[in-house]
């Protein structure tokens, strides 16, 4: 293709996005407008496909910077993947099909929910490693079902986000050679240059990472072609640094920081069109040479997709095809889930439950920030990543939950991660973008509370039992035994549109008594009760033995009382109200108890029996005891 033509193409990117935000008085014209070359070239290399944008061998492309949302629609409306110039005009406006950030799921076409700066290039990373495991299981010596690429465009604020460097660095420790990431280095930032801010050598940072770096002129079409040809060849995951001026094109505000996040106005876009050769007069306008050519990705794409599937067809392919096949079409009763009979810590019945799941399912994999032999997360006789399903994320856990985000929408995984309960302070954003998309990430939390014991308060989570309650979307389970744990993962293995989290002790539990398990998948249900009881004791994980105990003792002053097990609050909380009350029976005094902030409790509880402090360094059974959580003290403040 000419370079005029794709400057023609490029610069009708630039002016739907400066009209986009325009319209909306909102949004970011810079970084679409600097970025509107690199995307005209990419879109000759990318492989997709508009008519089916979940074909499972596509290229996948990750915008991690999510503002570049004028780039984004841009491109989808005329790359033809259902977008529509009115929906352009809707841009950031309530029920459209382009809010202020891609969202997956919304839009056809965007491949993970970004915005949240970093995050994007995690999930590229993840996207990359999904991609190695489905691989390794699927392609043969001769042949391959799964060869694609993945792309991700960044800026300087991604990569100054602590969670892009953990992402990088184990992108590069498992040479990720089909990861190229595109860095928009327009050396600005919202507050100004980026010389207030950042000083380093990042293609230093990315080559001692185990990186190839190459650099180019952002708006020189060759160089930006030869840069992909070659990055496509490498052997490592490759940055390609690509030196750009913010808002491009846009006269004045050339180069300004301010035209990062603010309309451009109607007479800097006019004289901009003016000078480009565009009718200054058109908003939202694209000339049909140009929507021909980026249209071509419909043709082009079915033409990729029809060839792949006669690739899968063809001799050398067919037993590799019947492990795609098992891969994407999980058979969950296949599982042979273990039985407990003893007192146990719910992280060892937990790792029991998971290595079951692993031997039924062979999608299931997953790993730990480097507590596997803690958490008790390590797959027996499964073998390491590629090949294998255990993966050695190291001490990175923001990285790790937002790349198990993306192996979760790669089409056929599903994903576990792992670490202690405290430390998912470093993983909320992933969390977050898990809940509010939708992904069906296991996050696996032990060390539940001050059960932790001698650690000390550092490591003795207080209130993250209420944060990722009030988050929606969001299931978190804490068992009280191993056989409460069994039912919890049925109920969140079903739950294909949710993340999950087990929330695990370190101490041993007793076994529960036998009770109507089937009603976990409600969240919460009635233990043990007594025929006209006034009291109701509410409780989850290690402090139902506790409530069962305090039942004996109520008992022996003949007080008569239920006891609740809420191994899932969030989930008991969306039962009907006959339901609720049918469990913690409102005419009784109902009492939570939770070695926790547990404020959320008050939305059924006359009385929480909490923490209101945090922990200490002692033997678990002693902060028990000095924290309020015996029989002794439970009975009198009841």
């Amino acid at each position: 293709m000419s370079n005029q033509m794709r400057q023609k193409m490029a610069d009708s990117i630039r002016f739907l996005a400066a009209d986009m935000v325009q319209a909306a008085n909102s949004g970011h014209p810079g970084a679409p407008m600097g970025l509107a070359d690199i995307a005209t070239v990419l879109s000759e290399h990318l492989n997709h496909n508009p008519k089916n944008p979940n074909w499972l061998n596509r290229d996948r492309l990750v915008f991690s910077g999510g503002h570049a949302t004028g780039l984004i629609y841009s491109l989808y409306y005329l790359w033809g993947y259902g977008l529509e110039i009115e929906d352009l005009k809707n841009f950031r406006q309530l029920n459209s099909l382009t809010p202020g950030h891609p969202e997956f799921g919304h839009t056809a076409g965007v491949e993970i929910t970004t915005g949240p700066l970093g995050q994007g290039v995690a999930n590229a990373v993840g996207f990359s490693m999904a991609s190695k495991f489905v691989g390794a299981q699927v392609n043969s010596e001769t042949a391959a079902l799964i060869d694609h690429n993945v792309y991700c465009l960044c800026g300087d604020g991604d990569l100054e986000e602590g969670v892009s460097y953990e992402a990088c660095s184990i992108a590069g420790h498992n040479k990720l050679d089909n990861l190229i990431v595109i860095y928009d280095s327009n050396r600005i930032t919202i507050e100004g240059s980026t010389d207030l801010s950042i000083s380093e050598d990042i293609r230093k940072r990315f080559e001692s990472q185990a990186w190839d770096v190459l650099e180019i002129d952002g708006h020189n079409f060759d160089e930006i072609d030869a840069a992909l040809i070659q990055a496509k060849a490498n052997k490592k995951p490759t940055l390609i640094i690509a030196h750009t001026t913010i808002a491009k094109g846009a006269g004045e505000l050339e180069g300004s920081h301010h035209s990062h996040g603010a309309p451009l106005g109607a007479e800097v876009i006019a004289k901009a069109k003016e000078a480009a050769g565009f009718d200054p007069e058109k908003s939202f306008h694209v000339d049909e040479d140009v929507l021909v050519r980026f249209r071509c990705a419909i043709e082009e794409g079915d033409f990729l997709e029809r060839e792949w599937i006669h690739r899968q067809k063809t001799l050398p392919l067919m037993e590799q095809n019947e492990a795609l096949a098992a891969l994407q079409n999980p058979d969950l009763s296949r599982i042979e889930y273990p039985r407990f009979d003893k007192a146990d810590a719910t992280r060892n019945t937990n790792g029991k439950i998971i290595n079951a799941i692993a031997k039924g399912v062979p999608s299931f994999l997953g790993g730990s920030a480097d507590l596997s032999p803690s958490n008790k997360t390590y797959l027996n006789d499964m073998g390491n990543f590629p090949k294998g399903r255990n993966i050695y994320f190291g001490i990175r856990e923001h990285a790790m939950a937002s790349i198990a985000n993306a192996m979760a929408l790669y089409g056929p995984l599903m994903p576990f991660t792992s670490t202690f309960f405290v430390f998912s302070d470093y993983l909320k954003p992933a969390a977050r973008i898990a809940a509010l998309t939708g992904i069906q990430q296991f996050f696996i939390w032990t060390h539940d509370s001050i059960g932790v014991g001698e650690d000390g308060p550092t490591h003795q989570p207080i209130e993250h039992l209420s944060q990722f309650r009030a988050l929606p979307n969001f299931y978190v389970w804490r068992p009280a035994d191993g056989a409460e744990n069994v039912e919890a993962w049925k109920t969140a293995l079903e739950m294909r549109r949710s993340p999950s989290a087990f929330v695990c002790s370190r101490q041993n539990l007793s076994v529960l008594p036998e009770a109507a398990f089937g009603e976990v998948s409600r969240g919460g249900y009635l233990l043990v009760q007594d025929k006209d009881a006034t009291i109701t004791l509410m409780a989850s994980g290690s402090e139902v033995e506790l409530a069962l105990n305090v039942k004996e003792a109520l008992a022996q002053k003949g007080i008569k009382s239920n006891v609740a097990s809420v191994p899932c609050f969030d989930l008991f909380a969306e039962q009907d109200e006959a339901y609720i009350n049918s469990v913690v029976a409102p005419q009784t005094q109902r009492i939570a108890i939770e070695a926790a902030r547990g404020m959320e409790w008050y939305r059924f509880a006359n009385k929480v029996i909490g923490m209101d402090s945090f922990g200490a360094s002692a033997p678990a059974g002693k902060l028990f005891e000095k924290f309020g959580f015996s029989v002794e003290s439970i009975i009198e403040q009841i």
